[in-house]
């Protein structure tokens, strides 16, 4: 059978091989039904070497055909998911699709790039809870794909760590500047991913990134570090934040698969990272990039966590810095933990004031001097077209000469801004938020006197310039403490999913995070900037999103037989819709005013509290299964995540709601054809073994909630119960808003088990 497969494979490379030379080639995702090849992996030991056979193919008839352009094979996946990637022509690709066992074809694409006060502000202490000694173990692996990792940082060493656990099945990659020394007790395993990228872009330029898993960019250092950095005391960015930096699990190894460069990171190259951080044995991956939102059998991110989370990875990812907008939620699938962006109560203040006397405040990192009350310059007044956002060449040097430049955000990075006003000469900026940012203050580490100002000071501060000979001056704070926390971020990507559950699932630290940085990036990443750190503050979901994955891995060498669902549900179940002051979490994107579901999932971690959350909504991969089964998808699409595994869906599959997955959140959905609808769910008791429930219910606005049974009692652990909340429109609230909130409540006087309930009054379509 193996020739006969072999020989239609040969088949289809020579007459792709025919096709025009100067055909357009396009790099393709290419999933395969793992049923359809089981006799191969009889006969040859496993899927990889039927692969080697088409890379041979390849090979082949690349030197047969030298006039020609042959298809070139990037990655072959077995692992996360079944099938590979490859260049290829239209031709080709067509020629492909009549193999056996072909499911689909997806274009290969580039996704975006989406700390000393943290531990602290999360409740995590020396010596104490999740933080003490027996807790601490070392055998947690954190994978972490993105931009690479600077292994000579002080927060990767690895003094007092136990020999590397024999599950550990990585390898330490060489490759540019980068050796099998590099690796130790704390960095295990380092690769690098770049075929899908270099296929899209070009050879990489050396001269600016490495092709090997050293980071040039910082932002792998720096997630690194905040899920497992090692304890640095007086870390601080040129004094400020002075602490102790540590990792949210400090003790445990780290993984590194880069797959994010300058332009991107490929698809095909964050699949081939996947797939190889679950065959080397990671507990956890941490993915802090994403696209737009797309079906499951289309989203390469979906795919490779579905496969993760089979072999029992934990996947945190991103949830976007696309907010305040509705519905712009990234990496939406249920079995991912979809992380949101909140503050800390930490700031770095300044003071801007006005020559009326008038007191405005933001944010910046500059290490200088305050300025003198200088003259105003903004947008005509200051240049061309362009010089409102302070692009490169608008503003005029004589104009703008010893005055403070006032830019708005956007179009260009806030350090480009301000070196555009120095090389101009300006003496200083102000670089202002629109009502659509927020009142979110940016820290950076400006080349100049420069603060960030919220949307209502910005507000402020144009009406005073339009009153005419406005002057101002920069006072810097360094670092401030006791600030009402966790604000929810604008920039944080918000819900609703169309995905028939509750997106993000919580929120963590992600506003002006200190963690490790390379000491050849310069802390306001311009080239023009000469100042080495060895910490930096950066700010994104991307900072959230290592935080959950630390405190992921703290549970996991807690709970050692937790499943990837059970561990989401302790964060998700425990968290926080309350502040530091006790009132609701308010949110930056809507004026301050109290923040939803849609915007922070949960609620804000509590490690602590999730360490112990007396209930657990576990989910097997039947059941996210069955859940795609109740989207009417379609075999083949189904068999794209399952990576073909056996699996049918009921006969009575009509009857299955996608609300019927065991999450621990209700998403439910009205239209005018449905007014009322009844979700089940189980609960395992991982609690005291004889405990009792009580079930409190918010309702939202419009909605009435019945719960049956109303009272859950357990009698031994891991003990398993059910219950159903039927969901009831009323009528006189019907289309009186877009959605409404609640939440359900089970109480035990020792723990609380809390789930939100988001009701949204139009139909959704997947």
């Amino acid at each position: 059978m193996f020739r006969t497969y072999s020989l239609l494979l040969l088949a289809f490379m020579a007459a792709a091989a025919t096709s025009n030379a100067s055909a357009v080639k396009q790099t393709y995702i290419i999933h395969m039904d793992k049923t359809r090849m089981t006799n191969l992996d009889d006969i040859l030991g496993g899927s990889r070497k039927w692969y080697e056979e088409v890379m041979d193919s390849i090979n082949e008839l690349s030197i047969q055909e030298e006039e020609t352009s042959p298809p070139q094979l990037l990655y072959a996946y077995e692992t996360a998911m079944t099938g590979f990637s490859a260049k290829l022509s239209i031709k080709q690709l067509e020629g492909l699709k009549k193999i056996e066992g072909f499911l689909s074809a997806v274009p290969d694409d580039l996704l975006t790039l989406h700390t000393t006060r943290s531990p602290h502000f999360l409740g995590l202490h020396s010596g104490r809870g999740l933080w003490n000694s027996h807790n601490q173990g070392t055998d947690v692996i954190i994978g972490l794909v993105d931009t690479g990792i600077w292994p000579e940082h002080v927060s990767f060493h690895d003094g007092g760590m136990s020999p590397v656990p024999s599950k550990w099945k990585g390898t330490c990659e060489e490759g540019t500047m980068f050796t099998t020394s590099n690796c130790n007790r704390k960095i295990i395993g380092a690769r690098a991913f770049f075929k899908g990228y270099e296929a899209a872009v070009g050879r990489i330029n050396e001269t600016m990134e490495f092709r090997s898993a050293r980071d040039s960019l910082g932002h792998g250092t720096h997630t690194a570090s905040t899920a497992a950095g090692a304890v640095i005391p007086g870390a601080s960015l040129f004094g400020m934040g002075k602490g102790f930096a540590r990792g949210m699990m400090y003790t445990s190894r780290i993984a590194v698969y880069k797959a994010c460069f300058l332009a991107g990171c490929a698809n095909s190259d964050i699949l081939a990272a996947v797939d190889q951080a679950v065959a080397d044995g990671v507990d956890v991956l941490s993915l802090s990039a994403g696209s737009v939102s797309r079906p499951y059998y289309h989203d390469t991110i979906a795919i490779a966590s579905f496969g993760a989370v089979q072999n029992g990875v934990f996947v945190s990812c991103s949830a976007g810095n696309s907010g305040p907008l509705h519905s712009t939620v990234r990496n939406s699938a249920p079995w991912i933990m979809t992380v949101a962006a909140s503050s800390l109560d930490r700031s770095f203040p300044t003071v801007v004031k006005l020559g009326n006397g008038k007191i405005l405040h933001g944010a910046s990192l500059y290490s200088g001097q305050e300025t003198e009350q200088l003259p105003l310059a903004y947008g005509e007044n200051a240049g061309t077209i362009g010089a409102d956002y302070c692009f490169g060449g608008s503003l005029f040097p004589n104009i703008v000469k010893g005055k403070i430049v006032v830019c708005k955000r956007g179009m260009n990075s806030r350090p480009r801004k301000g070196e555009v006003v120095k090389m101009a000469g300006g003496a200083g900026m102000i670089v202002l938020n629109t009502e659509t940012e927020g009142e979110d203050l940016f820290a950076e580490a400006h080349v100049l006197p420069a603060a960030s100002l919220g949307a209502s000071a910005a507000k402020s501060l144009m009406n005073y310039i339009n009153s005419g000979n406005s002057t101002a001056s920069i006072v810097f704070q360094r670092t401030g403490y006791g600030n009402p926390a966790p604000v929810m971020t604008a920039f944080s990507s918000r819900g609703p999913a169309l995905a028939y559950v509750i997106k993000p699932d919580v929120t963590a630290p992600g506003l002006n995070i200190l963690a490790a940085w390379p000491p050849t990036v310069s802390p306001s990443r311009l080239k023009s900037d000469n100042r080495s750190v060895l910490f930096n503050i950066l700010s994104g979901t991307s900072m959230s999103c290592p935080h959950v994955s630390g405190l992921a891995a703290l549970l996991k060498s807690v709970h050692k037989d937790w499943s990837p669902a059970a561990i989401k549900s302790a964060l998700m179940t425990t968290a926080n819709t309350h502040d530091n002051r006790g009132t609701s979490i308010s949110d930056s994107g809507s004026g301050g005013s109290s923040a939803t579901p849609f915007a922070y999932g949960s609620g804000h971690v509590d490690p602590e509290r999730a360490s112990n959350p007396g209930l657990i909504y576990d989910i097997t991969a039947d059941d996210y299964l069955n859940y795609l089964c109740s989207l009417n998808y379609t075999s083949s699409q189904m068999s794209v995540i399952s990576r073909g595994m056996s699996f049918t869906c009921p006969t009575d599959s009509f009857r299955l709601q996608p609300g019927d997955l065991n999450y621990p959140s209700f998403a439910v959905h009205f239209n005018g054809n449905c007014h009322n609808v009844t979700y089940r769910r189980t609960v395992t008791n991982v609690g005291s073994p004889n405990s009792i429930y009580v079930v409190q219910v918010q309702e939202p606005e419009g909605v009435s909630v019945m719960v049956r049974p109303h009272v859950l009692r357990f009698r031994e652990l891991n003990q398993k119960l059910s219950y159903e909340v039927t969901f009831n429109a009323s009528p006189e609230t019907w289309n009186s808003s877009d959605w409404s909130f609640g939440s359900l409540v089970w109480g035990s006087g020792i723990c609380t088990v809390r789930s939100p309930i988001a009701v949204t009054w139009q139909q959704l379509e997947e």
